[in-house]
């Protein structure tokens, strides 16, 4: 009797591999990610000014974020940005501001900007892929992001403004 069940539990279980490996031959996937390339959208233009002498330091293209997605979003995923490129996040209202770089792939300068348009902070040189906090010193209600390097070149300081437009 327990031989019969044993040989009984045999065939049972290689049917059901066979029958398994058959079914699976027909729901074969192609496991290859597509990687959709972010592309910069240009929504306005910023200018940057100097506050000693009013003289316009930079002029950007932006990339406007201002709804919940693009500004918990921002520039992840992206593979590159031009000089004269950057994104503006826009915030309802004026508080200490705290970003990092979680799936972002390029290195950045995060400008920390007062309701009144004025540099309150800088967080320069922001690792890619990183996670560590990189806070505000002072409420912010836009946020500045250009690639790493940049206020350096710029010589950007506390005080320093800016003045957008959208598209």
């Amino acid at each position: 009797m327990k031989r019969q069940w044993l040989k009984l539990f045999a065939i049972s279980t290689i049917g059901v591999l066979c029958f398994s490996s058959i079914a699976c031959k027909g729901n074969e996937q192609n496991t290859t990610v597509k990687q959709a390339t972010i592309l910069f959208k240009k929504e306005g233009e910023i200018k940057i000014r100097k506050a000693t002498s009013d003289s316009i330091i930079a002029t950007l293209d932006i990339e406007i974020a201002d709804d919940d997605y693009s500004t918990q979003t921002g520039l992840m995923y992206r593979k590159s940005m031009q000089d004269s490129q950057g994104m503006l996040f826009i915030f309802p209202d004026s508080e200490f501001r705290s970003f990092y770089m979680k799936n972002t792939e390029i290195s950045l300068d995060i400008i920390y900007i007062s309701e009144e348009k004025q540099i309150v902070s800088i967080q320069k040189n922001a690792k890619p892929m990183d996670e560590t906090s990189l806070p505000s010193d002072a409420p912010a209600k836009y946020v500045l992001e250009v690639n790493a390097g940049l206020s350096e070149t710029w010589s950007l300081e506390k005080g320093d403004t800016i003045e957008f437009t959208y598209n």
